[in-house]
């Protein structure tokens, strides 16, 4: 068969297993098709199917297909990071920025610190920590790995809940934008290069003075213009971001992040966004499955995993608790703000990509860190679907008692 075939073949089983599986199993109330797709990525990789059949496997996943298949997910994966930088509204942070700061603040540093806690566990054990990562690096980026809550994913359960468009929809969404910018800003911190600090600074004061350019040139373009000059603009900053030694995905996101999605249509925001995740990061899955390693056994691998996911969950449960009470929240939102915030999702699974490409991780902490965003996303609709219910009731009761009576 030639590498055209292969690579085909390898497609095929992308978009059709995961498929099947979502669909005859009926999993989509505790896993989206999202979630069955990173899965089944996991599956198709080297730890499972690989390990059980190591000759066909690297048949179909030789090194050509297995390059064209990273060239496909690196630029989905662009596009995906780009639009939820898009997506972030900061002048409704600054609205109600109190507010905001306050519970996203506790929502981050709340896990940060549980992480970070996690890491140093870890560090008593070899294989853990990348090659090239200082402790504070590994700690950092385990504890923030801990804090990512993945917008994009959360925006999707929250349709699927029903309450995207209500006021608790639009504070959760604050919250987890704002904690987004905080987050790519550790990472660009965590990824700074002392050695090419230069770069890294030039490439900042470019990106500043090309923003302001950028921003005046798009307000004066025609409609029809500016999704083909935004894609330009997209590349440019990816690149400089990787030249500088930042990571493409730091600068995908800072490129969305300038933006404002009133220069498109919301329609087309929501189809490009939708397309990107139905036709592109499927392959990103795959080819972020083909990383995946058991090389310290399942059982290390898993209780890492386990550890990393009760830091996560319980440090953005304690965050939200916090906040609830300085706040003055209602009884039961809390835990429903904060079990919404501790999905992982896609973005998890970026940060935790760049951390490997950058060896600040090995692959065995990528894999624990794959499996937790797995898991933590799993769990978010079966926990928040009867505690929302059970708060909407609440909420209906008081609102018949209040009422004129008769």
């Amino acid at each position: 068969m030639t590498t055209t075939e292969i690579y085909l073949l390898a497609m095929l089983l992308i978009f059709v297993v995961p498929f099947l599986v979502w669909r005859l199993g009926r999993t989509d109330y505790f896993a989206p098709l999202v979630v069955v797709q990173i899965i089944m990525g996991i599956v198709l990789g080297p730890g499972v199917l690989g390990a059980a059949f190591p000759d066909y496997h690297k048949f179909v996943f030789n090194p050509d297909v297995v390059k064209t298949l990273n060239g496909v997910a690196q630029w989905g994966v662009m596009l995906f990071v780009m639009l939820a930088g898009i997506e972030l509204d900061l002048k409704k942070v600054w609205q109600y920025r109190r507010e905001s700061v306050t519970t996203a603040g506790l929502s981050l540093g709340m896990p940060l610190l549980f992480g970070c806690g996690a890491a140093i566990l870890l560090l008593n054990y070899p294989g853990w920590i990348g090659q090239k990562a200082a402790t504070w690096q590994f700690m950092l980026g385990t504890g923030m790995a801990c804090a990512v809550t993945a917008l994009p994913v959360l925006v999707l359960l929250m349709e699927k809940l029903d309450i995207l468009r209500q006021p608790m929809g639009q504070r959760i969404l604050r919250y987890a934008s704002l904690d987004d910018v905080a987050i790519w800003s550790v990472l660009a911190l965590i990824m700074l290069d002392w050695e090419r600090i230069g770069r890294q600074l030039g490439f900042l004061l470019a990106f500043a003075v090309l923003t302001f350019l950028y921003r005046r040139l798009m307000a004066r373009l025609p409609h029809g213009d500016r999704w083909y000059v935004a894609l330009i603009w997209l590349i440019l900053c990816a690149f400089g971001a990787d030249w500088a030694g930042l990571h493409f995905m730091v600068g995908a996101f800072l490129a969305g992040v300038v933006m404002d999605a009133d220069w498109f249509e919301q329609d087309q925001l929501d189809g490009l966004f939708k397309n990107v995740l139905l036709v592109l990061m499927p392959v990103f899955f795959l080819s972020t499955g083909l990383r995946t390693k058991w090389d310290l056994g399942g059982y290390s691998v898993f209780f890492a995993a386990g550890l990393l996911l009760l830091a996560s969950v319980g440090g953005k449960l304690a965050g939200a608790h916090i906040a609830g009470r300085a706040l003055k929240w209602r009884k039961g939102e809390a835990s429903i703000i904060g079990w919404l915030l501790q999905s992982k999702g896609l973005i998890e699974i970026i940060f935790a990509n760049i951390l490997l490409d950058k060896q600040i991780i090995t692959s065995e902490t990528f894999t624990a860190l794959l499996l937790m965003a797995v898991a933590s996303t799993m769990l978010t609709i079966p926990v928040v679907y009867p505690k929302l219910n059970r708060e909407q009731n609440r909420a209906l009761v008081g609102q018949a008692s209040s009422g004129p009576t008769l």
